[in-house]
């Protein structure tokens, strides 16, 4: 839980604009940071910690994703707050409180929002085709793939700049990045081979896709989804302007979504021609990222799952 001292008290007063800091007995922890709720004069705040050098950075991230996603009015967030450097280390993130409970209920909702917020850029770009500006005249349309900020998955960061187009994006920033802290971790040379002969194919997967950037959440998954008693909420997001099915294999992936949140959301955005082996690249991305981090335990089915993929599409 953030261990506050005076200084950082001071410091979340002062950003807060409040008299009043006071220790509630709510608690999270979301295997990465560690949070507790707070009693100000304005309400409850929620106050977590991340105590890494990229704390600041990791953030930052955060921050910006979650005004994103809240600036559509499609899908709750909490609200972002301040960003507080910790005298103790790393560094203090300040959101909304909200009382959340598993997601049940409101699946098939939340299935329905995450294709209306996929949605939502494509929407802005005709509008502003059309010369039209409407009650979201802030959230501006976006032509490119990539983020102003970094993006955080776990404790990696991820470069966000910006591609005219989706398969240079995601090999640039998220694979290549990959095997390259592959090297510096592993040096394996059947990754090494095998990534070699596999970057020279990847086009052959997106012949014929018309992608669009679409705001993602970009990392969700069951721990960073949950419901009031009124609608869904999602958090600790990563978002950037990719592509609307690394969501889906995300969510997949990691869990907690139950049919009706897919059948909702298909209904709305129905699966695109090659999809299911193209979304197979994704998970690639997702299960060099635990090997990555959590060790070589996961080497096994990256290297089965690039083995499938050099077959083609």
């Amino acid at each position: 839980m953030p261990v506050l001292n005076d200084a950082a008290e001071t410091a979340i007063k002062e950003a807060l604009k409040t008299a009043i800091l006071e220790k509630t007995t709510k608690l999270s922890n979301d295997g990465v940071n560690k949070g507790v709720a707070y009693l100000t004069d304005k309400g409850v705040v929620y106050i977590k910690q991340n105590i890494t050098p990229q704390a600041r950075e990791i953030f930052d991230c955060e921050y910006e994703s979650l005004e994103a996603i809240a600036a559509t009015n499609i899908i709750y967030v909490p609200k972002p707050l301040a960003i507080v450097d910790n005298p103790l280390g790393g560094a203090l993130f300040v959101s909304e409180y909200i009382d959340m409970k598993t997601l049940n209920q409101f699946s098939q909702e939340l299935g329905q929002q995450l294709a209306r917020l996929h949605l939502h850029n494509a929407v802005l770009g005709k509008q502003k085709l059309k010369g039209f500006v409407g009650k979201e005249e802030n959230v501006q349309f976006v032509k490119e793939f990539g983020f102003h900020v970094k993006t955080r998955f776990g404790n990696t960061l991820l470069e966000n700049e910006w591609c005219s187009d989706w398969p240079t994006f995601f090999v640039r920033h998220r694979l290549s990045y990959q095997f390259r802290l592959l090297e510096e971790n592993y040096a394996d040379a059947e990754a090494r081979e095998l990534w070699s002969q596999l970057l020279r194919k990847l086009p052959q997967f997106f012949e014929g896709a018309d992608i669009k950037p679409s705001l993602l959440h970009g990392n969700l998954q069951r721990d960073n989804i949950a419901e009031t008693n009124t609608h869904p909420v999602t958090f600790h997001p990563a978002s950037f302007f990719g592509h609307q099915d690394f969501d889906l294999v995300t969510s997949q992936m990691y869990g907690g979504l139950g049919q009706a949140f897919y059948n909702a959301y298909y209904d709305i955005i129905p699966r695109a021609p090659g999809s299911r082996k193209r979304n197979q690249i994704y998970k690639l991305f997702h299960l060099l990222n635990k090997w990555n981090q959590s060790g070589e335990e996961h080497k096994k089915k990256a290297i089965s799952l690039m083995k499938f993929l050099l077959k083609g599409p």
